[in-house]
């Protein structure tokens, strides 16, 4: 079931990221060509800031599920056991408590945004623009969660998912050249 849910999760922030940087390039396409025959919309560095921070919230929760998001697997994995295990315990519990008190705060800044509009787009509110906060948060500990126990296991035997994924592309690059 967790890898069932694990994987389409995966696949709607694969999509969202792809569509969100997408809709971000027309964006700023379509900003240049309006520059460049003389007129600027008076709407794009609002709306690509947004564009960019909803790119970097829902990009890093679809790095925590993969587990490519900044880490010292190299450190950790040089720690002896079981004080490795105590380390990644305490590393998790402070990820996923930081993007909680998040996720909680940005529901607060959500409450006093009410009413507000952006000032380029008098129709858009700013709750929805910075709707991200909350859900981003609430998607960076489901993904956590969601990864932990794979990386847990797979530290206990340790083992490192970014050692595994170097070692792999080292093994395809080699074969490609014992190839030509």
């Amino acid at each position: 079931m967790s890898a069932m849910l694990s994987r389409f999760l995966e696949t709607v922030l694969e999509w969202v990221v792809i569509a969100l940087m997408v809709a971000l390039t027309i964006v700023v396409v379509v900003a240049v060509l309006f520059r460049l025959l003389g007129d600027s919309l008076s709407w794009y560095d609002e709306i690509a800031a947004i564009q960019l921070s909803w790119i970097t919230y829902y990009g890093a929760s679809l790095a925590a599920l993969k587990r490519r998001h900044i880490g010292f697997d190299s450190v950790l994995l040089s720690i002896p056991m079981p004080v490795r295990m105590f380390a990644v315990a305490i590393a998790e519990i402070i990820v996923i408590g930081f993007f909680v008190i998040m996720a909680y705060t940005g529901w607060q800044v959500l409450e006093v945004l009410e009413g507000e509009r952006l000032v380029s787009l008098t129709w858009v509110p700013v709750q929805l623009t910075q709707s991200v906060i909350p859900i981003g948060g609430a998607l960076f500990v489901i993904c956590e969660l969601l990864s932990l126990p794979e990386y847990w296991k797979m530290t206990a035997i340790g083992s490192s998912l970014e050692h595994a994924e170097i070692e792999e592309e080292v093994e395809t690059e080699l074969q490609k050249a014992g190839n030509k």
